[in-house]
């Protein structure tokens, strides 16, 4: 779990003028709130909201949005109100709680990919300050990163969710890596067994692949160095979950889908 310190010297490092009080205040407000609560897996329930900054984090957010990941769940889950909240932490910062605490009571439970949308398109509308939805957003993935400690049903009827709702949101914003993520963790807890099978596959196919795509990213980087252009090359690999999707999808075989 991030420690205190940790959290916010990751913080100052791209915004050296955060509120790094607000920070420690939200930080032991919580801490004490969430008290001796438990996750599933047995851990303090505490190192959930500190993940959830974590991963907010490195999309460098504001003060106020690392505030709320940390508070995100005081309302939903202890006796802490909105007006504990807006007394210690402002008006701003209470009202992006209780729109993160509104998404999660919203129950998604649908088989339709029509209504799937329509719930996409619910989520975006309740969310009038961006930064309820990127609150959402990491406080999912980083029960996705650990779904392993519930029950086979509950972790598939999350992955579908996941799969139908978070994952699109997240390519919809251009975050591509989150959605990506996404993708790979639902499809791994909704169809285990699938995406051991195409996780093998890539792997013997991959041969030296990923030492050649480093090669060339360094290659292209050095150009871009000597020429005094500034920019960043990437590259990446297909995803299981893309690869399963085309497979079925195109109804073509896993060599026809590994191309280079």
């Amino acid at each position: 779990m991030m420690r205190q310190f940790e959290l916010v010297e990751t913080i100052k490092a791209y915004d050296p003028n955060a509120d790094e009080d607000a920070i420690n205040r939200a930080y032991v407000f919580a801490m004490r709130a969430h008290g001796a609560q438990k996750r599933a897996s047995g851990d303090p329930y505490f190192s959930h909201p500190i993940e959830v900054a974590g991963i907010l984090t490195h999309y460098k957010v504001d003060t106020a949005t690392i505030v709320t990941a940390l508070l995100h769940d005081t309302i939903e889950d202890t006796d802490a109100t909105f007006a504990d909240l807006e007394k210690m932490f402002g008006n701003d910062v209470a009202r992006l709680v209780d729109g993160v605490t509104k998404l999660t009571r919203i129950n998604f439970d649908s088989d339709q990919a029509k209504q799937a949308e329509n719930f996409r398109k619910f989520l975006l509308a309740m969310s009038e300050d961006i930064r309820v939805l990127l609150v959402k957003l990491a406080d999912r993935l980083h029960n996705m990163r650990t779904l392993g400690a519930l029950i086979p049903e509950k972790r598939r009827r999350i992955a579908k969710e996941t799969l139908e709702i978070y994952a699109p949101i997240a390519a919809r914003l251009g975050m591509h890596s989150l959605s990506t993520e996404f993708e790979d963790l639902g499809f791994k807890s909704m169809y285990p067994m699938r995406s051991q099978l195409i996780d093998r596959a890539v792997r013997s196919a991959r041969g030296n692949r990923k030492e050649l795509l480093n090669k060339i990213l360094d290659s292209l980087q050095a150009c871009l160095e000597r020429e005094g252009l500034k920019g960043t090359v990437m590259g990446r690999e297909k995803h299981l979950y893309g690869i399963y999707q085309k497979m079925r999808g195109k109804r073509k075989a896993f060599t026809e889908i590994m191309d280079v």
